[in-house]
C-alpha cells in the first residue's frame, strides 16, 4: 500500500500536529479456533477508540491501520465512509477539532508471518495459539493508532477469547463473561503494547523488594510457553534469573520496576530473540530447550532476558523519539543484558561471551557497504527494519562499553539514573543523554559522541616494538588505522598487555599498562624497559571496540601455541583477532583451520569453543581455496571425530563437538558413524543421542542423500511435534535433488503458503554447501525475481527471501558481476532492497578475496 512505509517527515509533522490521551482497544479472537479451510485471509474483529489532542483545529492527519477491511469509522460522533477514508494502510482524518474521538470497527486479519497477531496451530495436539510481535510498526495489523514511537499514551484492552483459553496482556487481567479485561497502562508507544492467549501452560512466583525509603514492591512473575513444551519448561531457572535481574537493576538504576507484573511468555514461529514489551515480555520458543545444551545456550537465554529487563527502562519508560535514536534502546540493552549477566547470575564469564560472539556480529555489519553511525539516518520504516543490525546492537553496545571506560562506572551509571527521572514516560533523542553524562562525569560528552557515535567504521590496532640492545622495549607504540571508505581515527582507552612464556610453558602476561590512545600513533611510555615480550596484545581486558591485529613476533607465538594462553578472556580476544584478520584476507584460511584443529580441543570456554566451530565451518564454506576445500573439510571432520572421542564422556564439550563433527561429516565412513548412532548399532561412551541431537545427525545425512523422504517421515512420526515439523522441513530441502530444490524454490519465492518458521526451515535446507552445482541455475533466478518479492512479500518475509536466497554459494566473478548488473539496474529500487543485494555482494567479493589469500599462502 502506498501509505504503508512511513516516513520520518511524516511521523514528525503529526507529532508536531497530535497528543494521544487515551486507547481503548476491543479484541475479538473467537474465530481463531475452527476449520481452517475457506477463501481469503482469517480475520477477527477489532474496534479502537482513540482519544487525542490536535494543535491546530481544522488540520487534517492520519491514523495506521493494515487490516482487509473495515466496517465502520466515526470521528467526534460523525459517521464516515470506510471507502471513502480508508485505503488499506491509512485513515484519512479531516478537520480535527481541539480535542477528538476516533472510532475504528475493522476486520483485521491473523498472521503466519510473525508479523501482528500471529496464529499458530500445534501439530502435535491441534491446539490454536496467538500472540503479537510489533516492532517497529505492526500493531496497525492489530489495532488502529497513531504508529510511531513518539505519541505515547496509556492503554486498555479486553479480549474475547474462546472458552478455555487465558489471555494475556501488558496490564494485570481477568476475566468476566468471557472477556478479558486489562488494567491500564502506563503511557507507552504503541509498538510495545502486546496480547498473548490460547491455553499456555502457566507458571507463576513473584519477587519482592524493600528500598532504603522501607517502601516495598512486590511484583508478580508468570511464565508461560506451549502445553507442548511444558514438560521441558524450566521455569524456575528463568525466574532465578528474573529476580537476579530485577535486584540488579534496583541497586543501579534507583527507579523501581513502573509496569506492576512481569510475565515472560516463550511463543512458537517467532521473528526475533525476543521483545521488551513492558509487563509481557515475549521470546521465541527455542529458549525452552527440549534437549541437552550447553551452558552457552543456558547462558545466552539469561543474557536475553536481562537485555529485554533492561529494556524496561531503558526503552519503555523512556523511549527514542524516532528510530534513529533506536540505538537509545538497544546499544543499551546489550551492554545492559551483559553487565547485569556477569554482576549478578552465574555467568561471570559473559564478557569473553561478549567479545567472542556479540563483537563478531559487530565487526562484520561494520565493514558492509551498509554500515552505518550508531545513530543513523532512518527515513522510513523500511530502514528501521534493517537497522536492528549488529550496528544498533553490538557495536552500540561495545562503544558503552568504552564510554564507562571514558566517564568511570560511577558516572555512568548516575547518568542513568538522572536520565530516568527527567525523561520518565517521555521521548529523548542522543542530546538528552549526552547532557546528563556530561553532568554526571564533567567531561566533554560531544566529542565524544562525534567520534563514536556519529562515524562508522572500525579502526585497527596494531603494536610496534623496539628493542634496545639488551633485548628490553625500548618503545612501544600502538598504530591506529581506519578504512579508506571511514577514514575517522578515535579516541581509546585501551590496556596492552604483554605476555611471555613460563618455565612451564604457559603463556602469561607479566606487564600491563592502560594508554588513551588517539591518532595515527601512540607511544605507551609505561612499558618502556620491560623485558621483551612474545605477545602483545594491544585490547588487553576488551575495553574498547576495534579489530586487533598482531607485530610478526605475536603472531608467529599465537601459531605455535595459541592454546598456552592461560586468561580466558585473552585466548578468546585473540581467537577474534585472527578470525578478523582471515575474513580481511590477512592469514590464510588453512592457517586459521590449523589453529581450530591443534588448539580449539583445549578450549575451556565451552561458548568460544562452539564460536570456534562456526568460524570454522565459515571457513570451509567461504574461504578456503576451492581447490583444497575437501581436504579442508575431510581435515575439520577427522579433528571433530578424534575430540568427540577424547572428550569427557557426558561433558557439554563432548556434545559440542559431536554437533560440530555432524556439520562436517561428508565423506562415507562418517556419515555411516552417524547412521549407526542414530540406529543404536554405535556408541560413544557418555553421548546420548536425544531428540534434537538425532535431527542435528539426519540433516547431514538427507544433504549427501543418505537418508530419503521415507526416513524424514520416521523421523517425524517419532517427534510429531512443532520443532519435529521445523527439523523435517529443513531436512527435506536439504536433498541433494534438482526436482527437491525446485520444490522448495517455489515454495519460497511463488507462494505465501508457508510460516515465517518454514520459510526459514526451508531456506536453511535448500541452501547447501556442498550442493553448489546443484543450486548454481538458481544465482540467475534470483536477480530475475527478488523485486518482485520485495514488493509483494511482507516485509519479514522478503528480508528472509532476499538474505537466505543470496547465490553465496556461487563464488565466482560472474556472480558479483551479475548482483553489480542488477544494482545498476535498479538504482530505483527501495533502499532497503538494495542495501540487502549491496550486503550479500560485499560478503562475496569478500569470500573471493579470502580464496585468493589461501591459494596464494600455498603457491
Amino acid at each position: 500500500m502506498p501509505g504503508e512505509n512511513l516516513s520520518r517527515d511524516e511521523a514528525r509533522e503529526r507529532a508536531a500536529l497530535l497528543s494521544v490521551d487515551s486507547y481503548d482497544v476491543s479484541l475479538d479472537v473467537r474465530s481463531a479456533v475452527g476449520d481452517d479451510t475457506g477463501d481469503g485471509p482469517r480475520t477477527f474483529r477489532s474496534v479502537t477508540t482513540i482519544r487525542f489532542r490536535c494543535a491546530e483545529p481544522g488540520a487534517t492527519s492520519f491514523a495506521d491501520l493494515i487490516a482487509p477491511g473495515v466496517t465502520a469509522v466515526s470521528l467526534n460522533g460523525k459517521d464516515l465512509d470506510p471507502s471513502e477514508v480508508f485505503d488499506g494502510s491509512r485513515i484519512a482524518l479531516e478537520d480535527l477539532a481541539a480535542e477528538n474521538e476516533l472510532v475504528v470497527d475493522a476486520r483485521c486479519a491473523y498472521s503466519r508471518t510473525g508479523e501482528g497477531l500471529h496464529r499458530f496451530v500445534d501439530p502435535e495436539d491441534g491446539e490454536v495459539y496467538l500472540y503479537t510481535q510489533y516492532e517497529p510498526a505492526d500493531s496497525r495489523r492489530v489495532f488502529a493508532n497513531f504508529e510511531q514511537p513518539d505519541l505515547k499514551a496509556p492503554f486498555r484492552f479486553e479480549v474475547r477469547a474462546p472458552e478455555g483459553w487465558t489471555v494475556w496482556s501488558n496490564g494485570v487481567g481477568a476475566e468476566s463473561d468471557g472477556v478479558w479485561r486489562f488494567a491500564e497502562t502506563k503511557p507507552i508507544s504503541t509498538y510495545i503494547t502486546c496480547v498473548v492467549a490460547g491455553p499456555y501452560h502457566y507458571v507463576t512466583d513473584s519477587y519482592e523488594r524493600e528500598f532504603k525509603d522501607g517502601t516495598r514492591l512486590e511484583i508478580p512473575l508468570g511464565a508461560l510457553c506451549r502445553k507442548g513444551l511444558a514438560p521441558h519448561f524450566d521455569a524456575d531457572d528463568v525466574f532465578l534469573v528474573t529476580k537476579q535481574g530485577l535486584d540488579f537493576f534496583h541497586d543501579h538504576f534507583d527507579y523501581p520496576y513502573p509496569f506492576g507484573k512481569y510475565d515472560q511468555a516463550f511463543v512458537p514461529e517467532y521473528n526475533l530473540g525476543a521483545m521488551e514489551n513492558p509487563g509481557l515480555v515475549t521470546f521465541r520458543e527455542e529458549f525452552i530447550f527440549r534437549g541437552k545444551v550447553t551452558q552457552a545456550s543456558y547462558e545466552g537465554r539469561a543474557n536475553v532476558i536481562l537485555h529485554e529487563m533492561a529494556h524496561m527502562w531503558f526503552g519503555d519508560l523512556v523511549t527514542m523519539r524516532w528510530w534513529d535514536d533506536l540505538w537509545l534502546k538497544e546499544s543499551f540493552a546489550d551492554f545492559m543484558g551483559a553487565f547485569a549477566l556477569v554482576g549478578a547470575t552465574r555467568f561471570e564469564d559473559g564478557w569473553i561471551t561478549f567479545a567472542n560472539r556479540r563483537k563478531a556480529w559487530a565487526y562484520r555489519a561494520d565493514q558492509l557497504p551498509s554500515t552505518h553511525p550508531v545513530t543513523a539516518d532512518i527515513r522510513d520504516l523500511q530502514d528501521a527494519k534493517l537497522n536492528f543490525d549488529g550496528i544498533t546492537y553490538a557495536k552500540g553496545a561495545s562503544v558503552l562499553k568504552q564510554l564507562v571506560a571514558y566517564v568511570g562506572q560511577d558516572a555512568f551509571l548516575e547518568g542513568a539514573r538522572r536520565y530516568f527521572k527527567r525523561h520518565a514516560y517521555g521521548n529523548t533523542r542522543l542530546g538528552d543523554l549526552l547532557s546528563v553524562l556530561e553532568e554526571t562525569s564533567g567531561r566533554d560528552m560531544g566529542t565524544w559522541a562525534r567520534a563514536w557515535l556519529q562515524t562508522a567504521g572500525v579502526n585497527s590496532l596494531t603494536p610496534q616494538v623496539l628493542l634496545d640492545a639488551e633485548g628490553r622495549v625500548d618503545e612501544l607504540a600502538v598504530v591506529q588505522e581506519a578504512a579508506e571508505s571511514h577514514p575517522e581515527l578515535r579516541p581509546h582507552r585501551v590496556a596492552v598487555g604483554l605476555y611471555r612464556r613460563t618455565p612451564e610453558g604457559a603463556l602469561e602476561r607479566y606487564a600491563r599498562a592502560e594508554a588513551d590512545v588517539e591518532g595515527p600513533r601512540t607511544v605507551v611510555a609505561e612499558l618502556a624497559g620491560a623485558e621483551a615480550p612474545e605477545l602483545v596484545l594491544v585490547n588487553d581486558d576488551d575495553l574498547t571496540y576495534c579489530k586487533i591485529r598482531f607485530d610478526a613476533n605475536s603472531l608467529e607465538t599465537l601459531k605455535a601455541g595459541l592454546g598456552d594462553l592461560t586468561d580466558p578472556l585473552a585466548r578468546a580476544l585473540c581467537w577474534s583477532a585472527l578470525w578478523n584478520m582471515t575474513r580481511d584476507a590477512l592469514l590464510p584460511a588453512r592457517d586459521f583451520v590449523d589453529l581450530v584443529l591443534r588448539f580449539a580441543g583445549r578450549e575451556s570456554g565451552i561458548g568460544v569453543l562452539q564460536m570456534l566451530h562456526a568460524w570454522a565451518n565459515a571457513a570451509l564454506v567461504n574461504y578456503l581455496a576451492p581447490e583444497y576445500r575437501q581436504t579442508g573439510g575431510r581435515l575439520l571432520a577427522e579433528g571433530a571425530l578424534r575430540e568427540l572421542r577424547a572428550a569427557e564422556p557426558g561433558s557439554e564439550h563432548q556434545l559440542a563437538w559431536a554437533r560440530f563433527f555432524a556439520s562436517t561429516a561428508a565423506l562415507p565412513d562418517d556419515l555411516e558413524l552417524l547412521k549407526g548412532l542414530l540406529a543404536g548399532t554405535e556408541q560413544i561412551d557418555g553421548l546420548v543421542v536425544d531428540q534434537e541431537l538425532r535431527w542435528v545427525f539426519l540433516e547431514p545425512l538427507a544433504a549427501h542423500g543418505a537418508a530419503d523422504e521415507k526416513a524424514l517421515a520416521a523421523e517425524l512420526a517419532r517427534d510429531d511435534t512443532a520443532s519435529g515439523k521445523r527439523h523435517q522441513v529443513r531436512c527435506l530441502a536439504a536433498r541433494p535433488s534438482a526436482a527437491v530444490k525446485a520444490q522448495a524454490w517455489a515454495q519460497l519465492v511463488e507462494s505465501d503458503a508457508l510460516s515465517n518458521a518454514l520459510v526459514e526451515a526451508t531456506i536453511a535446507g535448500f541452501d547447501r554447501s556442498s550442493q553448489r552445482e546443484l543450486l548454481a541455475p538458481y544465482a540467475e533466478k534470483y536477480f530475475a525475481v527478488i523485486e518482485r518479492v520485495w514488493r509483494e512479500r511482507s516485509i519479514q518475509i522478503a528480508m528472509h527471501v532476499v538474505q537466505g536466497l543470496f547465490p553465496s554459494l556461487q563464488q565466482s566473478p560472474a556472480t558479483l558481476d551479475a548482483a553489480d548488473a542488477w544494482l545498476a539496474a535498479h538504482e530505483d529500487a527501495a533502499p532497503a532492497l538494495r542495501r540487502l543485494v549491496l550486503e550479500g555482494r560485499d560478503d562475496l567479493a569478500r569470500a573471493l578475496r579470502g580464496q585468493a589469500c589461501d591459494a596464494e599462502s600455498a603457491a
